[in-house]
């Protein structure tokens, strides 16, 4: 049960109704809603770090689930499994970034591999990034790919720290296709 209300689109302010013309956002949408103004800010900004760019919807998913795994936000993990699948990753992949199985042997390409060890020095080092996890995701990605997966990895644990402080449900939907594998 979420600590705040969760706002239906029928109590939405007018300011927010936007966000309900395609039916029920979601949790982080809807308890947003308690502040209309920042629901505004907020939305846009989450919604454009988080699309496909010149990284594909695949790469910014494994940064999302391993970051939020990392971080131990159940809300986040369960959402992004979900989203992950759908993004392209096998179950086995989405299993090794939740911490279910091994990432080494789950993960083989170069470019995987770099991704996963960058998103897990960001959400295990508030001090700094090493120089070998630089290195190795600099070798495979241009600096503009480097700035918005950081960008990607930090607004992850904004919202894993957002989503657990606030105890934000996982849609029933989410919390059904999970159950299909176990989790």
């Amino acid at each position: 049960m979420s600590r705040v209300a969760l706002i239906d689109a029928a109590n939405a302010a007018p300011a927010a109704q936007p966000f309900y013309a395609n039916g029920d956002p979601g949790p982080v949408p809807a308890s947003l809603a308690q502040v209309p103004d920042l629901m505004a800010a907020a939305l846009p900004f989450i919604g454009r770090a988080f699309a496909p760019t010149t990284l594909d919807a695949r790469t910014k998913e494994i940064v999302i689930l391993r970051v939020s795994a990392q971080a131990r936000c159940r809300y986040c993990t369960q959402t992004h499994s979900v989203v992950a699948m759908g993004a392209g990753l096998s179950p086995e992949e989405v299993g090794a970034l939740r911490g279910d199985r091994a990432v080494e042997s789950t993960f083989t390409a170069r470019r995987d591999r770099a991704l996963i060890t960058w998103a897990d020095a960001i959400a295990a080092t508030p001090q700094g990034v090493g120089d070998a996890a630089f290195a190795a995701l600099s070798a495979l990605f241009s600096q503009p790919e480097i700035v918005e997966l950081t960008v990607v990895a930090g607004l992850t644990l904004l919202l894993n720290r957002y989503a657990t402080a606030l105890d934000l449900p996982v849609h029933p939907a989410h919390a059904a296709e999970l159950a299909r594998f176990g989790w």
